[in-house]
């Protein structure tokens, strides 16, 4: 795309777009949207209003900023959110990630392809949320944490600053499953403290906490707190009889 342009085709209803903005053919820049300066919208971006664009921000095709929370009738909580989104300088936002509500990122923040931040979710600046990484509702990442593709974060998690999450983790925040409908006194995802490292792969049961510059390593199941700087490392593969199989 050629620097500095907004094309015909796009649809922009903001007046507040700053200079040497580019903004592709058929993307969405809804009225009271603001773009800062140097910004690069691609094609078929949606950005509605409320969002804020920091300069320098380069948004993919497909990228949806600003999402309304839609419950559908399924959702057993309440769905609790202010209208505006805050995308912090020089940060770079994937094709087709989506971008709720009530969320604001931190400078030189990579959110990856596909990601999802849902409504009142906090992230710190020079963080990573990998491809297709899930980030819940009202959660805290800190700065230049790296949370890895397909990691799910559920929702009132906290994560502190410095962090390490790899692929694959997966946080829960509900120990009744769902049974007794959501209670937001005593339901909460995971802290995971500064300075921390998640193995690929691991599980992290509801309220645990992550001590400080903790490792848990791929593949574990956490039910229980971490203390500051240990080693956790369950569940490795062993060897079993084969007889059960044998025809």
């Amino acid at each position: 795309m050629e620097s500095g342009t907004i094309s015909k085709m796009a649809v922009v209803e903001t007046e507040e777009v700053g200079p040497n903005v580019t903004i592709a053919e058929f993307a969405v820049v809804r009225k009271g949207a603001k773009l800062g300066k140097d910004v690069v919208i691609h094609p078929f971006v949606v950005i509605e209003s409320g969002v804020t664009i920091g300069d320098g921000v380069e948004i993919f095709p497909g990228a949806y900023i600003g999402k309304e929370p839609k419950g559908a009738g399924a959702l057993a909580r309440k769905l609790v959110f202010d209208r505006h989104v805050a995308i912090g300088a020089n940060c770079c936002i994937g094709p087709n990630a989506v971008i709720y509500c009530d969320v604001e990122i931190g400078e030189s923040t990579l959110i990856g392809d596909g990601a999802l931040i849902r409504e009142q979710t906090r992230v710190g600046s020079r963080s990573v949320i990998g491809v297709y990484a899930g980030v819940g509702y009202a959660c805290r990442i800190g700065s230049q944490t790296k949370i890895m593709g397909y990691t799910g974060v559920a929702g009132k998690s906290t994560v502190g600053d410095n962090v390490f999450i790899s692929g694959g983790v997966l946080m829960t925040n509900d120990n009744q499953l769902g049974r007794k409908g959501w209670r937001e006194d005593e339901n909460f995802g995971a802290t995971i403290e500064d300075g921390a490292m998640i193995g690929a792969g691991a599980i992290l049961l509801p309220g645990v906490v992550i001590g400080k510059g903790a490792i848990v390593g791929s593949g574990a199941m956490i039910n229980t707190n971490v203390k500051p700087d240990a080693l956790m490392l369950a569940m490795p593969a062993r060897a079993v009889p084969r007889e059960w199989h044998k025809e």
